[in-house]
């Protein structure tokens, strides 16, 4: 017997993902060189090497790559077992990986992890940041419990549990603040400012703002809201937010916030979840406790489900 352990193969599948000892090093909560061991460890137990080093990248060898093949599907089945174990003993407990888009994290993060820390005591929260596409590779990858994304997504291998809704305002340089609030289609004439491509909320934006397409020229794109903002309070352009980010984006931006009267643009945010997790009914109760907060921060429009 090789005497390989779980561990081994944790630290091989990290390694293969991340492509460098410290970041895998880091996903695995343990330093570089004890990484580094376990590694040279494994390969002296196989016989071969399984990691390929070089100074810009790491790489599987056949056999490392093999090796981690074999490893996925042996580390997704003991996660679901643990899954199981867990879903059997009431309330949530333990891990939640929890995924949030980045046009949410920041607004509702901290609330969120305050609220399930409180409603469950047993529960360890780990958050992770990334756009829509990004977050639902990962569920599908068993590297995420679940995500909090704008709904729908229309991925037949999730579940969808709608949490609020939220309208999307107007932030104009302050000089602009006494004009009538634009109409969706003279957006399309002014100099909108949008996050870049794969973020939802930029989709959901031009969605609103009629004929943008033959104009894509007159769009400028940041990476973040407070970068929108502060370049509109600089006096380039306009931009649209959603109403969660209000407070924390226009603290320190010579911005005005309109809302729009008629038609207002808005989104649904829900959490999402692999159909197959026999976590799901501890998901909803989860799903119950965000949308408490939702509804909290954001009681005008919040209750506006979709």
């Amino acid at each position: 017997m090789l005497g390989l352990t779980l561990k081994h193969l944790r630290y091989l599948e990290a390694i293969a993902t991340h492509g460098q000892f410290s970041r895998a090093a880091e996903a695995c909560f343990i330093s570089q060189p004890a990484l580094s061991i376990q590694i040279k460890e494994l390969e002296a137990r196989v016989g071969a090497p399984l990691v390929e080093r070089n100074a810009r990248k790491l790489h599987m060898t056949n056999l490392g790559q093999e090796i981690v093949d074999r490893a996925k599907k042996i580390l997704l089945a003991v996660d679901e077992l643990d899954d199981v174990v867990r879903a059997s003993k009431g309330p949530f407990s333990g891990r939640l990986r929890l995924g949030f888009i980045p046009t949410v994290a920041p607004y509702l993060l901290p609330d969120v992890v305050a609220e399930l820390n409180h409603r469950f005591p047993g529960i360890e929260v780990q958050p992770r940041e990334a756009i829509t596409q990004t977050l639902i590779d990962e569920l599908h990858d068993y590297r995420l419990d679940a995500a909090i994304v704008a709904l729908p997504l229309s991925d037949q291998g999730l579940r969808e549990f709608a949490l609020f809704a939220e309208e999307f305002v107007l932030v104009r340089n302050k000089a602009e603040s006494s004009k009538p609030v634009p109409s969706a289609e003279n957006m399309s004439e002014m100099q909108l400012l949008l996050l870049e491509e794969g973020h939802c909320f930029r989709d959901q934006a031009l969605s609103f703002c009629e004929g943008l397409g033959p104009r894509a020229k007159s769009i400028m794109e940041g990476n973040s809201l407070n970068t929108l903002v502060q370049m509109v309070s600089a006096g380039v352009g306009l931009t649209l937010i959603p109403e969660m980010a209000i407070p924390l984006e226009t603290r320190s931006a010579d911005v005005a916030i309109s809302r729009f009267m008629n038609e207002a643009p808005f989104r649904t945010i829900g959490i999402v979840w692999r159909k197959s997790n026999p976590l799901a009914e501890q998901l909803m109760e989860v799903g119950a406790a965000i949308r408490q907060v939702g509804q909290q921060k954001m009681p005008n429009t919040a209750s506006l489900v979709t």
